[in-house]
């Protein structure tokens, strides 16, 4: 970022406070230099991109309404808050935003007083603000409190679970839609606008409410009046705007109003701030807002690596490797195309997920869901049913979400559905709400599962083919974010053995039991150790269940110590089930197991995060010396 570069209002803006301070004319300057301090430093240094430059009007307004932090804005999805942490003391904390040390590219309480709640995963905003609403009941304070939902989370099921509850419970919370036409509706402008202005004027609701008053003193007459009044109000409300489905769930709604006309948004919150009960502002926006490459390619850049400011193009070339993402994607593609009862269903991730590959060219044979991980797992239970092979795609973190639907609607009813865990381990930038540090563990307590781990893509391609064929039950193949190791691929398929692993090198000092990632870590420490006269044997395990017990056997009698290797949490994980059955046998052998440490990660590049870990090379081969000298 240029040194000469200067924000003439953004330059005064230290707190939200600063804001309010500002001249109402000033606003629409300060959007402008929010949109270039963002340009600037994340062109530079990557991040999450598209949906802050379209929230950047409303987090103005937001905080020039609201006396923040003793009100309480709750984000929902924290990629669309960027212009929040820029007003809220961390402007200089974005450029370092997502790296190692660095302030989190979500919502973190821990990080400011202006986080009211955590978000890394979506649909979340208006439950924990409802219970914030809720709990001014017991407090003197009396805190005004906002909800801002958007960018696709209101494909969520949580978000109407929780608007259904606020209206029943008649909250005072405002629920602000950030519609970017990644959520749910049309992009009308005008009329609802002007529509919007009438009825939010205090003098027009001061207005209906004294004519309430009235017709309720004129007995019998005056209940027909009311309802013609009421009927009148609604079908208005019905034909020129979609807030009748927010109306039936107890919200009173206004909108759609232009959410980047910041005065606008100052007016509209200023007249309902001091309303009763739940309300809701559907508020258009334009992911990507003031920066064409972005508005012409949101997908492109909703999370950005460096990349050149004038053309929004990428500044380093990806890797010549495809990912193991591209590899699943193509795999399923080519599965698909000889036995069209398979399908391929997400979670509104298509491209992060390689189902986009799929959905080009067979897109009878593609489901997206929207952000409703637990609808996904039960529909997919639903098309096995009927002989359907649907093939579930979603990030490990995300599918912590379904843990219960993947029990009670497949594992129970001993249902043929795949599912595919991206992003499996350590994914980097994102943190600890998006590592996916825990699926070994959840899933292998769930009797009848079957988990596999590929030690690479050619792996990958034939564990698939084998959990598409295999017919006994639920199946889950997980693997890493990024690029693959660079094998060559077989254009056919082969299936693998159920619970069987392989041994990749020979070792009488110890042996190294690894899954997934890992194999290529051990088998690496392990040529290094070599080196010194330590020999240690490699074995692929595979399958986390079932475990290769006749490789387990053979292992514990060939050596006396034994390391345990996985990209997941060491409680519950892979090692532990090797320790519970070597327990189960009577086995006494020395055993150590490598692991993600029982802890949340903070967020840094895979690298670094392995590194600090001690999970990389050096660290195995570090802790292996320690442990064999015990």
């Amino acid at each position: 970022m240029s040194e000469t570069s200067t924000y003439k209002i953004l330059d005064k803006i230290n707190s939200p406070a600063d804001i309010r301070n500002l001249e109402i004319s000033e606003l629409k300057e300060l959007c402008s230099d929010i949109r270039q301090y963002m340009v600037d430093v994340i062109s530079e240094i990557g991040g999450h991109f598209g949906g802050g430059l379209g929230t950047v009007e409303l987090t103005v307004a937001l905080h020039r309404v609201f006396n923040t932090p003793e009100d309480l804005i709750v984000w929902d999805t924290g990629h669309q808050a960027y212009p929040h942490k820029i007003v809220t003391g961390r402007k200089e904390g974005l450029k370092k935003i997502r790296q190692l040390g660095g302030i989190s590219g979500f919502l973190k309480r821990n990080e400011s007083e202006y986080d009211t709640f955590g978000a890394g995963h979506a649909s979340t905003s208006i439950s924990a603000a409802l219970g914030m609403a809720i709990a001014q009941r017991y407090s003197t304070k009396n805190k005004k409190v906002i909800a801002v939902i958007g960018d696709g989370a209101m494909t969520g099921g949580m978000a109407y679970e929780a608007m259904n509850n606020s209206g029943v419970l008649k909250a005072d919370l405002i629920v602000v839609l950030n519609d970017n036409n990644m959520s749910i509706a049309p992009n009308v402008w005008q009329i609802s606008n002007y529509f919007t202005e009438i009825i939010s004027h205090p003098e027009f609701n001061r207005f209906k409410g004294q004519v309430w008053d009235l017709t309720g003193k004129l007995d019998n007459f005056g209940d027909r009046l009311r309802k013609i009044a009421v009927r009148l109000e609604n079908g208005i409300k019905a034909v020129i705007t979609p807030g009748m489905l927010f109306e039936a769930l107890g919200f009173r709604y206004f909108g759609p109003v232009n959410g980047h006309n910041v005065n606008q948004l100052v007016k509209l919150f200023e007249q309902v701030k001091e309303y009763k009960g739940p309300i809701l502002i559907h508020a258009i926006t334009e992911k990507g807002k003031g920066y064409k490459p972005a508005e012409k390619d949101v997908q492109h850049l909703h999370a950005a690596t460096p990349f050149d400011k004038e053309t929004g193009k990428a500044l380093k070339s990806s890797s010549s490797v495809p990912s193991y993402t591209k590899i699943f994607g193509e795999a399923l593609t080519q599965l698909v195309e000889n036995n069209p009862k398979i399908v391929g269903i997400t979670a509104a991730m298509p491209d992060g997920t390689g189902l986009d590959i799929l959905r080009e060219k067979f897109p009878q044979n593609y489901f997206d869901v929207g952000i409703a991980e637990e609808h996904a797992v039960t529909f997919a239970a639903g098309l096995a049913t009927q002989g359907i092979i649907p093939v579930v795609a979603i990030y490990s973190t995300f599918l912590q979400r379904a843990f219960d639907h993947i029990i009670h609607d497949v594992a129970l009813q001993h249902l043929h559905v795949v599912f595919i865990l991206d992003r499996a381990g350590l994914v980097g930038a994102d943190g600890p709400t998006h590592h996916g540090t825990f699926d070994l563990t959840y899933l292998r307590l769930i009797p009848s599962m079957v988990i596999m781990a590929p030690k690479d893509e050619a792996e990958l391609r034939n564990m698939l083919y084998t959990a598409v064929e295999y017919k006994d039950g639920p199946v889950a193949v997980r693997y890493p974010r990024g690029s693959a190791i660079g094998v060559n691929l077989s254009e056919t398929f082969e299936k693998i053995p159920i619970g069987k692993g392989e041994r990749i090198r020979p070792g009488k000092d110890a042996a190294f039991l690894a899954v997934g990632s890992m194999v290529q870590f051990a088998s690496k420490a392990a040529n290094e150790l070599s080196k010194e006269g330590i020999e240690i044997e490699v074995i692929n395990m595979r399958f986390v269940r079932p475990l290769d017990e006749s490789l387990l056997d053979e292992a514990a009698k060939q050596n006396k110590k034994i390391i345990t290797l996985e990209e997941n949490t060491i409680v519950g994980g892979f090692g532990s089930g090797v320790l519970e059955y070597f327990s189960q046998k009577g086995y006494k052998n020395d055993l150590l197991r490598i692991g993600l440490p029982d802890q949340f990660v903070e967020h840094g590049t895979q690298a670094e995060l392995y590194k600090l870990l001690e999970i990389d090379v050096e660290g195995i081969i570090k802790k292996t010396k320690l442990f064999l000298v015990q």
